[in-house]
């Protein structure tokens, strides 16, 4: 019997793939527990909609990431904080921070997770720091650190 599983199946397949399994065991475990569906022509049909809509959804979604991403690139942030004469900053900058200061200077938010800080920014200056807006999409904005 052949099975369009609703859900990934340990050893058997992933969610919307067709397997082939004995009648013993779709009549027993993946129907009963509504893991799967016999395959029909309606079944097929139904699959091949659900994942046109689920390309679809996922094309939106990189788009609007590639939208956001050009109204980000090469974007200025200056985050002011309190520093020592030689250079040096009280603690460092953190993304949470760079995040506030882009939504209140650019009116976009960004999620702080997004953004790729890969040292503690310690000192003043102007550093590059990219954010990841999507697998595909990546964008650096140019931070500026000054001091109070």
């Amino acid at each position: 019997m052949e099975i369009i599983l609703l859900e990934d199946v340990k050893s058997l397949g992933k969610k919307d793939e067709i397997v082939k399994v004995s009648d013993g065991y779709a009549r027993n475990f993946i129907l009963p527990k509504k893991l799967g569906v016999e395959k029909t022509p309606k079944t097929v049909k139904e699959l091949e909609e659900r994942k046109a809509l689920e390309a679809k959804r996922l094309k939106e979604i990189l788009d609007e990431a590639k939208a956001l991403g050009a109204k980000l690139k090469e974007q200025k942030v200056y985050v002011k904080i309190k520093g020592g004469e030689n250079g040096k900053i009280f603690g460092s900058v953190s993304s949470k921070e760079i995040a506030v200061a882009l939504k209140e200077q650019t009116g976009v938010e960004v999620d702080k997770k997004k953004l790729v800080v890969a040292d503690p920014i310690k000192n003043f200056g102007v550093y590059n720091v990219p954010i990841k807006l999507h697998p595909q999409v990546t964008v650096e904005i140019s931070v500026h650190v000054e001091a109070v």
